[in-house]
């Protein structure tokens, strides 16, 4: 006895195929059959189709990129003739990535597809979406510090402040520095 193996479906390259009754029908109700009788090999979990969505985007992103280079690499038409073989080359490499480039989008949403019809149960809708507004902070109660607290606090803010105006004065020193050495470097010139 050996069992059903599952039917290679029409997916993408690099897609799992889905088992024959896992995959949903395009209309209606699926027929009454000796397949909905069998039990699937391997429940494909939600999480899986995300870790290939994933690894879908970073290949459009690849791919996209390489796209770019290729683009920035060709020259400008500006009168002088290039080979035309180094043209066809080009041309065939950017036609195969927007053809690859295009598959990964069509699997990226048939994966979103399947993702969406597994956790369906599990998705709330939002009523509305509300940009995020900070919230009122009910006050805190600080217990009162001792005088020996309260001092030391006092010093350390005055040390901060004697600090900061340093580095504001050490600041516009080297601002008056830089821009003196900018305008004798345009003198000079």
């Amino acid at each position: 006895m050996s069992a059903p193996l599952p039917a290679k479906g029409p997916g993408l390259p690099g897609m799992p195929s889905l088992p024959p009754q896992q995959q949903p029908a395009p209309h209606g109700p699926p027929a009454a059959g000796p397949s909905q009788t069998a039990m699937p090999l391997r429940e494909i979990s939600p999480v899986f189709l995300c870790r290939i969505g994933q690894e879908t985007v970073q290949d459009i992103i690849t791919r996209t990129m390489e796209i770019f280079q290729i683009t920035r690499a060709t020259q400008l038409p500006n009168g002088v003739t290039q080979s035309q073989a180094l043209y066809q080359d080009r041309f065939g490499k950017l036609q195969e990535h927007l053809r690859q480039l295009s598959l990964l989008f069509r699997k990226l949403r048939l994966l979103y597809e399947r993702c969406v019809e597994m956790t369906s149960d599990l998705q709330e809708a939002p009523a509305e979406l509300v940009p995020y507004v900070r919230e009122e902070v009910a006050p805190i109660r600080v217990e009162p510090c001792s005088p020996a607290v309260i001092q030391e606090r006092q010093e350390v803010l005055e040390k901060v402040r004697q600090k900061n105006q340093e580095m504001k004065v050490l600041m516009d020193q080297m601002r008056n520095l830089l821009w003196d050495v900018n305008a004798m470097l345009t003198l000079r010139k």
